[in-house]
C-alpha cells in the first residue's frame, strides 16, 4: 500500500494549448503499471475550458461543485451540476468547461491506452461553439 500525501503534490495550471481562460489541475491518481488509472481534480473560472479533445479508453467526469458545460461533437452544449456524472465513450470527441459566469470543479477520470496515451488534444473550442446553447 502507498499513501501519497496532498503535500507532495500541487497545483498545476493547464497550459494554454489545451485550455482557454485559467484552469487548474491537480492529479491525484497515476496509478503504476499494470494499472493505467488516471484521476485528476480539475477546477475551470468562470468561461474557462478545455480544447476539444478524445480520450482512447474514454472519460468519466463527476461535478464537485459550480455549473458547468459539455459537449460531444454533433450535439447541443449541455449544463452540469454538483452530483453529476458524464460518461464518455472511447474516441468520443468532446469538450468540458465552467459555465461563462461559474466556476465549476470536476473529477476526471480516464485510463491511458496501452501505449501510455490517455488524451488526444485537439482544436480549441470558439467562442461561437462555446456560447451555442
Amino acid at each position: 500500500m502507498e499513501i501519497l500525501q496532498s503535500a507532495a503534490r500541487s497545483s498545476r495550471k493547464g497550459p494554454a494549448e489545451y485550455f482557454t481562460g485559467t484552469v487548474w489541475v491537480d492529479e491525484i491518481v497515476r496509478a503504476a503499471e499494470p494499472s493505467r488509472v488516471r484521476l485528476f481534480r480539475v477546477s475551470f473560472e468562470p468561461g474557462a475550458r478545455t480544447a476539444w479533445h478524445t480520450h482512447p479508453v474514454g472519460q468519466v467526469l463527476h461535478v464537485l461543485t459550480g455549473t458547468g458545460l459539455v459537449q460531444r461533437e454533433g450535439e447541443p452544449v449541455r449544463p452540469i451540476h454538483p452530483g453529476d456524472t458524464v460518461f464518455i465513450a472511447p474516441g468520443e470527441r468532446h469538450w468540458h468547461g465552467a459555465a461563462p459566469q461559474n466556476t465549476m470543479v470536476h473529477l476526471a477520470l480516464q485510463e491511458a491506452d496501452a501505449n501510455g496515451v490517455e488524451v488526444t488534444w485537439l482544436e480549441h473550442v470558439s467562442d461561437v461553439e462555446y456560447s451555442a446553447r
